[in-house]
């Protein structure tokens, strides 16, 4: 069956007297994650992410439209892990700011960047193109950080850990390698205080800081945990698209 808020599903038939209030566009990476999980890992957590969270908020009303998924985010840390597919930021603005144009010319003045990959910082560009395009309305959200965690695993942990393992166990199982396979996700601090507090920052150098390619150890993880900790994220997802969909974005504050 179509989906009318999926914009690679839906047509021109159903698109050419449409009207939609906010886009959606997912933006992950391709990278590796640890041993035992796919590449595309980001993207998918980002695709079904989007695509549950525009469903519930569009049979409560809110005009949403999902745009095709971008697959490739900044790996610049990453750059001798084999085939971990590098955009600078530079050319991630290039590209948004080529969507937003697209928007912007049609009266789609809401966007919404669902980020799934943290290796993309947006603030600065989205201050620049914020102050380019002052119709439009652009927000960032990192669905990783949409809910504690510590509710639902056991192992703390930002890269193939439990949670993550837990997603693709639940979303696309026969894509996770058996456990024997699954590596520890042990990370090396930083020797230098304030960057272990996380109060002074430098990139991680991946190659040095993780065996495996995994920060958190995932062996706890479970397809359960993941279909709990997906619907909530959803639920809470999807709450934030009807509220964007619906707001008057030149009357936010109080």
């Amino acid at each position: 069956m179509i989906r009318p808020y999926i914009l690679a599903e839906t047509n021109w038939k159903h698109l050419k007297n449409a009207k939609f209030e906010l886009a959606v566009l997912p933006w992950g990476a391709t990278e590796a994650h640890n041993y035992h999980l796919p590449y595309a890992t980001d993207v998918i957590e980002g695709d079904f992410i989007a695509a549950e969270s525009a469903k519930i908020a569009w049979e409560k009303g809110a005009n949403v439209i999902v745009l095709p998924s971008i697959p490739f985010g900044t790996n610049t840390g990453q750059s001798d892990i084999y085939l971990d597919i590098n955009l600078n930021p530079s050319t991630r603005f290039a590209i948004l700011s080529d969507i937003i144009e697209v928007l912007n010319r049609q009266g789609i003045y809401k966007l919404m960047i669902l980020n799934s990959h943290g290796g993309n910082d947006w603030k600065s560009i989205v201050r620049e193109l914020g102050l380019k395009y002052p119709k439009m309305f652009i927000c960032v959200t990192n669905w990783f950080k949409s809910l504690d965690k510590n509710l639902y695993f056991e192992n703390s942990g930002d890269h193939a850990d439990e949670m993550e393992t837990s997603l693709i166990l639940y979303l696309k199982p026969e894509l996770v390698l058996p456990k024997k396979e699954w590596g520890e996700g042990k990370e090396k601090k930083n020797k230098i205080k304030a960057f272990s507090e996380a109060w002074a920052w430098t990139e991680r150098p991946w190659s040095q800081i993780s065996e495996d390619t995994g920060v958190g150890n995932p062996k706890a993880a479970s397809s359960e945990k993941g279909e709990k900790f997906f619907k909530d994220v959803c639920e809470k997802m999807a709450e934030l698209l009807i509220d964007i969909s619906k707001a008057d974005t030149n009357d936010l504050y109080k």
